[in-house]
Order: C-alpha cells, then sequence, then structure tokens
C-alpha cells in the first residue's frame, strides 16, 4: 500500500508535473521515505530526518535504499540507512539529499518560490527530470522486491528486537509530547495578549 501511493509519486504520475516535499519537524521512517520519493525535497532549518529501523534490526522498506541510491549515490546511501542517526537539514543538504534549506517558519514561501522560479523553463526542466527518471528508472517491480526483503527480515525480528522497538516508539512520543507542550506555552501568552486587546 505504500509503494501504491510512493511509486506514482515519484514518477510524478507520469504527468508533465514536479512533486515537492516540503519537511518541517521530524521526518523518520517512513516520513522520510516519503519526502525521498519526490522530486524537490525542501526542509526548514531545524527539520531532521533519518531511518532508525536498524535500532531494531530492520531496515527502512518502502523505497528508501533505491531512492536515495539514485539521489547520493550507495556509500552515501548505506551510511544514513545503517547508521540510526537523525540529521540535520543542513547536513543533507550538504550531502545532496535535500534540496533547499529555508529558515524556519519559511517552507511554505520556499515552495511558492521554487515554482515561480522554475515556471520560467519549466519545458526545460520537467524534460531534464523524465530523463533522469528513465535513465536510471525506480521500477515497480525492484519497489516490490525490496519489500519482500523487507517482510522477510521482519518476520525474524526476535523479542529483544520488538522490546527495543517499542522504546523508540515511546521515545518518539514523549518527544513529539514535549514538543507540543513546549508549542502550547509559547502560544499562551501571544493568546492573552489578543484576548486582552479583544477587551479593550
Amino acid at each position: 500500500m505504500c509503494i501504491d501511493d510512493l511509486h506514482p509519486w515519484h514518477r510524478s504520475y507520469d504527468l508533465p508535473i514536479t512533486t515537492i516535499a516540503l519537511v518541517q519537524g521530524l521526518a523518520l521512517g517512513g516520513g522520510f521515505e516519503a519526502a525521498l520519493a519526490s522530486t524537490v525535497v525542501i526542509a526548514e532549518e531545524s527539520a531532521r530526518m533519518g531511518f532508525p529501523e536498524i535500532l531494531f534490526n530492520l531496515f527502512p522498506g518502502m523505497g528508501a535504499y533505491s531512492f536515495l541510491c539514485r539521489k547520493v549515490g550507495r556509500r552515501i546511501t548505506e551510511e544514513l540507512v545503517t547508521s540510526g542517526n537523525t540529521y540535520t537539514a543542513r547536513q543533507l543538504f550538504d550531502l545532496g539529499v535535500v534540496d533547499i534549506v529555508t529558515p524556519d517558519g519559511t517552507g511554505e514561501a520556499a515552495v511558492y518560490s521554487f515554482v515561480r522560479k522554475h515556471s520560467k523553463a519549466a519545458n526545460g526542466r520537467r524534460a531534464i527530470e523524465q530523463v533522469r527518471r528513465d535513465l536510471d528508472p525506480i521500477t515497480r517491480e525492484e519497489l516490490d522486491r525490496i519489500v519482500d526483503t523487507w517482510v522477510a527480515a521482519a518476520m525474524r525480528l526476535d523479542e529483544r528486537d520488538l522490546k527495543m522497538m517499542d522504546r523508540l516508539v515511546r521515545a518518539q512520543q514523549r518527544s513529539l509530547r514535549e514538543q507540543s507542550d513546549a508549542d502550547e506555552e509559547q502560544l499562551a501568552p501571544n493568546c492573552a495578549h489578543g484576548s486582552q486587546e479583544l477587551v479593550a
């Protein structure tokens, strides 16, 4: 089902369009893979991305290896997939994974800016993107074979691996709650100020 979504997106639905992913916050595992399936990846400065799967003895199985390998080569791909590290937007830009890094809060504006800038030569750009896809295509069959390997590996996970997976999920949930609480605290003074203005 993931491939049903990502493969057409990666191929721009076989239409004369450019797919763009905007990453804000965390994009781990499948979220990172979804971004990588795009033609262009734009990330805000504080965005962090990575593949934690190796920490619980698995690998990202819905296209990460294929998407990355076509973009940055096998050495960097294997480093990103096997390290278990989370990388900053700037680190991934330096590696050639992220195409544009923009300050926090300006992601959407960066997307519109990209569209405006490249619309002047849209025909040529889309032709180049098509050449890139045709020169080294990622086929549905390739992704299916990788998923088969992922399923076989997932079926071999042991109790220790599953416990590690559970710990990582709980840590991520805790981190998201803390971020949400911090966001609410930051909004509270603004809301109070707004309420005072309404009363005045």
